[in-house]
């Protein structure tokens, strides 16, 4: 029986996604489990796989193309079947821009239809790569991989960019306003990635609908630093991972998460519904934009696994590979800027969670210890709580909780 390949729900309130590329040709052999096509969604770029095995055939979503949830894309069919007949045509939601190379919109660049043209025909060009040949107006028909079975990679892309002449600047239309460019400098338009485009209007209606309310802390961070000190051995050994600040922080969160539910919970359609699980988002910063990734468990999980977790979604998220169900199922999120040298900041919740941790630098700073002027590691916890779920008393108390976890972080194992 033919499966049909649907445009998946990989978060919760998502009603498309955008098809970035097909990782199978239409009537290649696909295995249950082979990587299908990636989907851009507000938070990654993500890869589905197959669910079944089967021929790929009936292709209706093209590269480019946003599909609603739930709409067939595509078959999976058996030996000898044929694609089922659709009672009606396929709404794929495309926009002009992603119809066709031939209809590309005025201004495209040659390079980015050549782009499309030859991803839309089953190249092989890793993710990355191929945004890079956008952004630099790159024909990748004309480039030969170096990765594996001649696969076009990000540093081929490159190459070829600073190797080709520099682009004309674009002509202002004329009668439209534009700022005039200074000498020997030319201005073009900044672009925003569909991901940072979803990003900023899920922001905005976060912060405009959901009533935030902080609380913050400035913490000792001498356990801190000192029982990473510690275990950053024992983990690299056990795990071939380096445990960080963040994972400790994790383990604190996912620790006092366990003990406050509300926290945990999250809203929807006017009512709260408690996690069972405590599955603590990271937020990661890619280029242009912001994604959470998600390691699950928090609460029950070992340091170690938890560092590991960590190091792998990140380096999927470098990589533009991120799966649906590292993104998917937040019960709460952390926000760490301390690696940039921000001392402290406030983040925007992200529904339906109840609140989010902002984490700045740890820096020594003159403070009081024991009545004495002393120096000590601080760092500042910003905690973003949804009014709806949290009153004040509670949220200071749950940050207490994360700071006496934090106290303990030595005996994290």
């Amino acid at each position: 029986m033919a499966v049909s390949v649907v445009m998946p729900a990989l978060e919760m309130a998502q009603e498309t996604g955008k098809l970035v590329s097909w990782l199978k040709k239409d009537g290649e052999q696909v295995k249950k489990g082979d990587m299908l096509l990636e989907v851009e969604t507000d938070k990654a770029v993500v890869e589905i796989e197959a669910q079944t095995d089967g021929v790929l055939g009936g292709i209706t979503a093209k590269v480019g193309d946003v599909v609603p949830v739930g709409q067939t894309s595509a078959w999976l069919l058996k030996p000898g079947e044929s694609v089922p007949q659709q009672s009606a045509p396929t709404q794929t939601g495309r926009t002009g821009a992603a119809s066709a190379p031939a209809s590309a919109p005025a201004g495209a660049s040659a390079g980015q239809a050549h782009a499309e043209s030859a991803s839309a025909a089953g190249a092989r060009i890793s993710p990355k790569a191929r945004k890079l040949a956008r952004e630099h107006g790159v024909d990748i028909a004309k480039i030969k991989g170096s990765g594996p079975g001649g696969e076009i990679l990000a540093d081929d892309i490159l190459k070829a960019a600073t190797s080709a002449p520099a682009p004309i600047a674009p002509i202002a239309p004329t009668g439209g306003s534009a700022i005039a460019p200074t000498s020997g400098s030319s201005v073009a338009p900044d672009s925003i990635s569909s991901i940072g485009r979803i990003m900023a209007e899920r922001t905005t209606q976060s912060w405009t609908t959901v009533p935030h309310f902080f609380v913050s802390r400035d913490v000792d961070a001498s356990s801190l630093n000192a029982a990473r000190t510690s275990l950053v051995p024992v983990i690299e050994k056990s795990h071939g991972v380096k445990v960080t600040h963040t994972d400790l922080l994790v383990a604190a969160v996912a620790r006092a998460l366990r003990q406050h539910p509300r926290m945990n919970a999250s809203w929807a359609n006017g009512s709260i519904t408690l996690n069972p699980d405590v599955n603590v988002a990271l937020a990661m910063a890619v280029e242009n934009a912001v994604i959470t990734a998600v390691i699950r468990g928090a609460d029950k999980a070992a340091l170690g696994d938890i560092a590991k977790q960590r190091s792998q979604l990140a380096e999927r998220a470098r990589a533009n590979r991120l799966q649906p169900a590292d993104i998917a199922g937040a019960t709460f999120t952390i926000s760490n800027l301390g690696m940039f040298s921000v001392d402290a900041f406030t983040a925007i919740i992200v529904p339906p969670q109840a609140g989010i941790l902002a984490v700045g630098a740890i820096a020594d700073r003159v403070v009081a210890v024991d009545g004495m002027i002393g120096v000590r590691p601080m760092v500042n916890l910003t905690l973003s709580s949804d009014h709806r779920l949290i009153d004040g008393a509670s949220a200071a108390r749950f940050l207490n909780d994360v700071v006496v976890a934090i106290g303990e972080a030595g005996k994290f194992s």
